[in-house]
Formats: C-alpha cells, sequence, structure tokens
C-alpha cells in the first residue's frame, strides 16, 4: 500500500455537523456488564434496558453469552451467561420492532453446534463470536455454523494490544475470507492509545473492505480513552461500534453509549431514554459493582495486563492502597 492510498483508506468520512446514515450502533451493556456480577442481573432490569434501546432507536443490543454449561455451571452463572431462547423471549417476545438482538460466542467456550438455533427458530439475529489469536480456526468454523444458520456475523479478535502485527496480518487474512459481515477491533485491556486505534483502523479496513465486510470498534476505559478511541476509529470509517449504559462493563468499562449517541447527530437517536434507564436503574448498581475509571485499571491498563488483577483487587478490602497494588504489578512485569 502506498501512503498516498494509505492517508485515503484514513481519511475522515463524512462532516461532523452532518451524520454517517450507515453507523450501527450495538448495547452490550448486558453482555460486558456481566462480567461484573456473574451474569446475575434482575428480569426488571433487562425489560428496561430492552425497552430504553427500543426508544432510543439503538440498532443492536447484545443480552450475553452462548456459553457453555459444561464449562460454566448454572449454579455460579445468571441466566445471561446463556441466552437461552426461552430466557430472551420472556423480555423480547418476537420482537417485532426495529432493534435487532445479538449474543457473543466464546471460542472453545461455546457449544454453539446445539446451542445456537438455525435463524427460523431463534429470535436473534446476531453472533458474535469473540477469539483470541490462537483460536482463529475454531473462530472460523463458528463464523461459518452461524452464517449457515442464517445470522448476520461478527468476528471480535481480542487482546489485540498483544498480538504480533505478522500474526495480526494473518489472522485479519484468514478472517477476512470468511462470511463475517463485520471484523472488530477490541481493546480488550483499555491499552491502546488513539494513535493506534488509527493505525489498527486503516489495516482493518484494508483487510475488510477488499471483501466487501465492515468494521467494528469495541473498547475498554482503563485511561479514560473509551469514547475517544471510538470516535477515532469511527471518524476513519468504522461502521459498527459498541458502547454501554453508563459504560457499564467489565472492570474499568466501555465507551458510554449515551456519550456517543449524542456525539452522532443522527436524529433517529434519542437520548433521554438512555438516561431514564441510567437513572432507575445502572447508576443504582454502582456501589455494588463498581465498574468504571479507576487508578488500579488504569495500571493494567498502561501496563496492558488484563484487569483481572484489579478486579480482585477492587473486591478486597485494602482497595484504597493503590500504591501497594502499583508495587505489586510492577514486581510481576
Amino acid at each position: 500500500m502506498t501512503e498516498k492510498s494509505k492517508w485515503e483508506l484514513g481519511r475522515p468520512q463524512g462532516k461532523w455537523v452532518t451524520y454517517r446514515p450507515e453507523i450501527k450502533v450495538l448495547d452490550c451493556t448486558i453482555r460486558d456488564g456481566g462480567l461484573m456480577n456473574d451474569h446475575k442481573f434482575d428480569e426488571k432490569l433487562i425489560e428496561a434496558v430492552y425497552k430504553a434501546n427500543l426508544e432510543a432507536g439503538i440498532d443492536y443490543m447484545e443480552f450475553g453469552y452462548k456459553a457453555s454449561k459444561k464449562i460454566y455451571s448454572p449454579d455460579k452463572f445468571g441466566t445471561w451467561k446463556y441466552c437461552s431462547e426461552e430466557d430472551i423471549r420472556k423480555i423480547v417476545g418476537e420482537n417485532k420492532t426495529g432493534l435487532k438482538l445479538s449474543v457473543m460466542a466464546d471460542a472453545e467456550r461455546t457449544d454453539y453446534h446445539q446451542d445456537i438455533l438455525p435463524k427460523e427458530k431463534s429470535v436473534l439475529d446476531m453472533v458474535r463470536v469473540a477469539t483470541y489469536i490462537h483460536q482463529i480456526p475454531v473462530a472460523v468454523d463458528m463464523i461459518k455454523d452461524a452464517c449457515e444458520k442464517g445470522y448476520e456475523t461478527t468476528v471480535n479478535l481480542m487482546a489485540v494490544s498483544l498480538v504480533k502485527e505478522k500474526e495480526l496480518d494473518d489472522a485479519l487474512e484468514v478472517l477476512a475470507s470468511t462470511p463475517v459481515g463485520t471484523i472488530y477491533l477490541v481493546d480488550s485491556f483499555g491499552a491502546l492509545y488513539t494513535e493506534q486505534v488509527r493505525d489498527l483502523i486503516i489495516k482493518y479496513l484494508k483487510f475488510a473492505r477488499s471483501t466487501g465486510k465492515e468494521v467494528g470498534i469495541h473498547t475498554h476505559n482503563n485511561q479514560q480513552l473509551a469514547y475517544a478511541n471510538t470516535i477515532e476509529a469511527l471518524i476513519l470509517g468504522a461502521n459498527m461500534l459498541d458502547g454501554s449504559f453508563a459504560g457499564l462493563g467489565r472492570g474499568a468499562g466501555n465507551c458510554p453509549i449515551e456519550l456517543l449517541i449524542g456525539f452522532l447527530h443522527n436524529p433517529k437517536f434519542h437520548l433521554r431514554p438512555l438516561l431514564k434507564c441510567i437513572q432507575e436503574y445502572i447508576e443504582p448498581l454502582r456501589e455494588k459493582l463498581r465498574w468504571g475509571y479507576d487508578i488500579p485499571y488504569m495500571i493494567t491498563g498502561l501496563l496492558n495486563q488484563h484487569p483481572r488483577d484489579a478486579m480482585r483487587f477492587m473486591e478486597g478490602d485494602n482497595y484504597k492502597n493503590i500504591v501497594e497494588f502499583f508495587d505489586s504489578m510492577v514486581e510481576e512485569e
């Protein structure tokens, strides 16, 4: 790729005072937020989030995972770790609305052949396959399975901040050759800076557009860059954007969907229903779930590490001793 063509590929798409109608917004509140409470959300909260998404004009709502009960015991995890057809239909009925429904299926952690039904038997619209670099062969089979069953699909390549460039190029080449609809850039650890997001989005667009696919972005807020990085990606041409109510998500959380809606200028989106749901259902969870930017999450983001250590630290009695946590993490380096 020449420098000129690289620049043209990464050229801002559209004007900030207008909107790009092909942009789609996906709410991942229940799926990513479920990582903070083992997916044990009250049914009334799920109904409230669904209703708010409908009224706000959001394009997709992700309910949770299609996790294997052989790996994840139902005694430990809540309903939305498994997203059975029956449980989803309790909330949405036949979902005769414009809001599309999705679930996430982790490579090597999903009994996808049996647990993901043919589309004609399901109220779901999209299956999002999440994979690490070493799981690509399984992910490719999962993508093909979901597409053959009639679903829209995305592939979310996780922990990309740890992947070497040659391996990433090889992975993107393979994924671009599958029938997947969207290839997601995922900042799993909240470690990426905006300059890195820019270079990666240009790379993803090169592979995706060569086979007619879209690019998506899913960010975490460890360094308070989830929103900024999402905006950078969409300006450059990413058309699938993830966000969550008040940023509710694992650890430092995700790009707040209310910020995203405010930026997009698309008149089909309405902010008030999101704010009402956040006020009445999401914010009351904060004291217990304690998601969002905090220094321990910043530290793991700076170190490009999974936030699990920070999450354990935040749950302990000594959670205010951030210097001790910092020293323990630096010693591991």
